[in-house]
């Protein structure tokens, strides 16, 4: 199958308005990366905290973050996990230590900001722990054992633990969460009534539960920065190596500034945007730099045949035709890839919104650049050599 048959597309001829397209984009990712938005890294490379809360209505995003900019909270940021009738927030606070201490901090400063004060009427010592979303196991058995429904006297603690342990099975595994209604406690199984009664007496509802707390230590996220820095170095350097013994080592090295290219404008854009670049995201651009590198090795190669087959022809001309010739496969492999990449950016929800996303802007700059990159600098590199009185190095189809 083809979608175009002896096309002569004069590609080289364009290399400037290719150039004047690298250029404004590789300069604004640049400047973004050092004035404006900087690096935006997520928490795995910058270390954190991540607070999982989940709501029982929408969530008012810009109400959330009054309120927690309210309570002093700063250099946080709020995302929406899953479909919008999940009715869940990401909560990302800057608190670094990696103590269960640390742990408990970011849960309280997240209840102490979104919690509402307890109704008129109940008695709460404990404060905001009377918040049966989001009261421990342990905070929902002192009270029943305190409060002792069921009149158990001195066997109290196993049958309390059990009845405790049923009411947060029932709010967490059943429920995802969060109760709307006190009286959902009286359908919960093996919680007794009395039990359900005696809840619905000593505690209330928020709108909210903290579901899941996570901290990502400084130092753990400096060594991640460092080894995806890594493995895009040895990345470049395996293509270095291999495309110089396969071919020459100037298509390794214009490989490689292709594949450099593409990562600065996908990082670049990430930056402008203010997209975290997540761990997902570092794999998905060692995904498209793999994908870059393949298909301009197709282009190479059909160089390097026709060059071979057309010694007597400027180098301009058979890199031209050969990008003709290779124009089909490239549309349809791309093109295929792209829409399976495009379907997972809007389809896969938002926490495979980086990974996607950063494939989408790799498949569109990686295709590019194999055609626009690669080939023009193979021609000026070669163009170069002849004005200085050298054997052009890019023809291995002629006598050494």
């Amino acid at each position: 199958m083809e979608f175009f048959r002896n096309t002569n597309i004069d590609f080289l001829g364009k290399k400037w308005y290719f150039l004047a397209f690298s250029l404004i984009f590789s300069v604004a990712g640049v400047f973004s990366m050092l004035f404006w938005h900087h690096i935006p890294w997520g928490v795995d490379f910058r270390g954190g905290t991540l607070v999982y809360v989940r709501f029982s209505h929408t969530p008012d995003e810009e109400a959330i973050r009054s309120e927690i900019d309210r309570a002093g909270l700063r250099n946080f940021k709020i995302q929406r996990l899953g479909a919008v009738s999940d009715n869940e927030e990401l909560i990302d606070l800057d608190v670094r230590e990696t103590s269960e201490k640390a742990l408990d901090e970011g849960k309280s400063k997240i209840i102490q900001a979104l919690e509402t004060k307890a109704p008129a009427g109940k008695v709460c010592p404990t404060g905001t722990e009377c918040d049966l979303n989001n009261a421990s196991f342990l905070t929902i058995k002192n009270s029943l054992m305190e409060k002792d429904p069921l009149h158990l006297g001195a066997d109290a603690d196993q049958k309390y633990a059990a009845q405790a342990k049923a009411v947060v099975d029932y709010r967490d595994k059943v429920l995802g969460g969060v109760l709307s209604s006190l009286d959902q406690l009286k359908s919960a199984a093996g919680v007794d009534p009395a039990v359900a009664a005696s809840i619905s007496d000593g505690f209330y509802l928020s709108d909210f539960g903290v579901r899941n707390v996570e901290i990502i230590g400084p130092q753990v996220g400096s060594q991640l920065r460092t080894q995806a820095g890594l493995a895009t170095l040895y990345s470049l350097l395996g293509m270095l190596v291999y495309l110089g013994f396969r071919f020459e080592w100037i298509y390794g090295v214009a490989a490689v500034i292709t594949v450099f290219h593409d990562t600065l404008i996908t990082v670049g854009f990430f930056s402008l945007k203010n997209q975290e670049i997540t761990l997902t995201v570092i794999a998905a651009i060692l995904t498209l730099i793999g994908y870059s590198n393949n298909d301009t090795i197709v282009v190479f190669d059909r160089i390097r045949e026709n060059i071979k087959l057309m010694r007597r022809e400027k180098l301009s001309d058979i890199v031209n035709r050969s990008i003709n010739q290779t124009l089909s496969r490239t549309i349809l492999t791309a093109g295929l890839t792209f829409l399976t990449v495009l379907a997972l950016f809007l389809f896969g929800g938002e926490v495979l919104r980086g990974f996607s996303l950063a494939l989408v802007i790799g498949i569109l700059i990686g295709t590019y650049s194999s055609i626009a990159i690669a080939a023009p600098i193979l021609v000026a590199y070669q163009d170069w050599r002849i004005e200085k009185g050298k054997r052009p190095v890019a023809m291995p189809g002629k006598a050494r």
